[in-house]
């Protein structure tokens, strides 16, 4: 069975259902809101009616049904106006409303543009008009598809959120693996080398062959303990950036190109930050290395080091083909590359070091297109 299709068709029966129960939830609370409205209205002309009997009654007239009638409007604001348009009487209106004329104005106003008058016939020459607006339920009602949407929109957020966290989470947990995985795999051959390597010496081989052959254990040592750290949190200690930083930068050039044209600037003094010494220097390499290539191989690479009173700033500045705007975060997404080879990892794990393990930060300062990028660290001082 093809899982991954059956999770896309879960996902998505799952955002189609859920809109269409939305669709009818706002359609049901559109029509009991129509209705609801169309009975406030009905009760205005039985209102207006009253109105209009009471004010035709004689002495003679019984009017208390008509009395129970008009006194049921309790929630309604309403208007009263004649045929010159002076305002005749008022009905549930705000308290401040009636005692400032502006406001009673304004007020009018807007309950003129809330509903069509209703006219009120008292005698041929006599017709008045009453003005009423939504009692407090149906304002309610009229608000609650908008709350209802924002609730949607925010349970959405809520989902996607997770989704994403989740998805992340299961990314992390897979390149750990794989990184550990590596290191492990790793292990055996490089226990091998190291005695062959001891019987070499036994041989009476030359010893510049060991030396070097010595150097490249050693970095494979490097390597698997780097990827060893990967998925979990590493041990941070008090160590001189200054010095880490020369100590990764001299191994670097030496195994570079020649027409790449290193510099290094660093100040005199000792600057001590908690750090992981082997997971820094690999930060360090996987952004030379990607300004390398972004040189294709030719061009000049700068190194800095700076410091304000709190932090500690690394910038690695080349003269490649730079990076446009849009990107300058999308680069430290997993799987990113803008080379032919790759996997994309290099500054994927770049930020993961310096930002979960070192609870520092990373970017892109600077770019320009065919002039260059200059990626800065910052390490927080002790």
């Amino acid at each position: 069975m093809n899982f991954s299709y059956e999770r896309n068709f879960t996902r998505w029966f799952i955002i189609i259902s859920s809109l269409l129960i939305v669709g009818l939830i706002l359609w049901n609370t559109s029509i009991f809101f129509e209705r609801l409205k169309q009975d406030e209205r009905d009760k205005m002309k039985i209102w207006s009616a009253a109105q209009a009997f009471l004010d035709k009654a004689t002495e003679d007239t019984d009017i208390e049904l008509t009395l129970q009638i008009l006194n049921k409007n309790t929630s309604i604001p309403t208007i009263w106006e004649d045929e010159k348009g002076n305002i005749i009487d008022g009905l549930n209106l705000p308290l401040e409303t009636r005692k400032d004329p502006e406001k009673l104005k304004n007020y009018v106003a807007q309950l003129k543009t809330e509903n069509e008058p209703i006219e009120m016939f008292l005698s041929k020459n006599r017709v008045h008009k009453i003005y009423y607006g939504d009692s407090p339920l149906l304002t309610k009602i009229k608000y609650y598809p908008i709350f209802l949407l924002l609730i949607i929109f925010l349970f959405i957020g809520v989902v996607y959120f997770f989704y994403t966290t989740t998805k992340s989470s299961e990314q992390n947990k897979l390149w750990a693996g794989m990184a550990k995985e590596t290191a492990h795999q790793i292990g055996t051959p490089l226990s091998s080398l190291i005695g062959w390597t001891e019987i070499l010496k036994a041989e009476d081989v030359n010893q510049v062959y060991i030396e070097e052959i010595e150097k490249d254990v050693e970095r494979l040592k490097t390597i698997t303990d780097r990827f060893s750290k990967i998925g979990s949190m590493p041990k941070l200690s008090k160590t001189d950036i200054v010095k880490a930083t020369q100590e990764s930068f001299d191994y670097l050039k030496v195994r570079s190109s020649n027409l790449i044209d290193f510099s290094l600037k660093l100040p005199e003094a000792a600057i001590y930050v908690n750090l992981n010494e082997s997971l820094y220097s690999w930060t360090i390499e996987n952004l030379v290395k990607n300004a390398i290539d972004a040189m294709r191989g030719k061009g000049e690479l700068q190194l800095e080091l700076k410091q304000d009173s709190n932090w500690v700033y690394i910038n690695i500045k080349d003269t490649g083909k730079g990076i446009s705007k849009s990107k300058h975060q999308l680069i430290f997404e997993p799987g990113y590359t803008s080379k032919k080879r790759g996997w994309g990892l290099g500054l994927s794990l770049a930020k993961r070091i310096i930002e979960e393990y070192h609870n520092g930060k990373i970017k892109v300062l600077s770019s320009e297109i065919n002039k260059g990028t200059t990626f800065q660290i910052a390490l927080k001082k002790i």
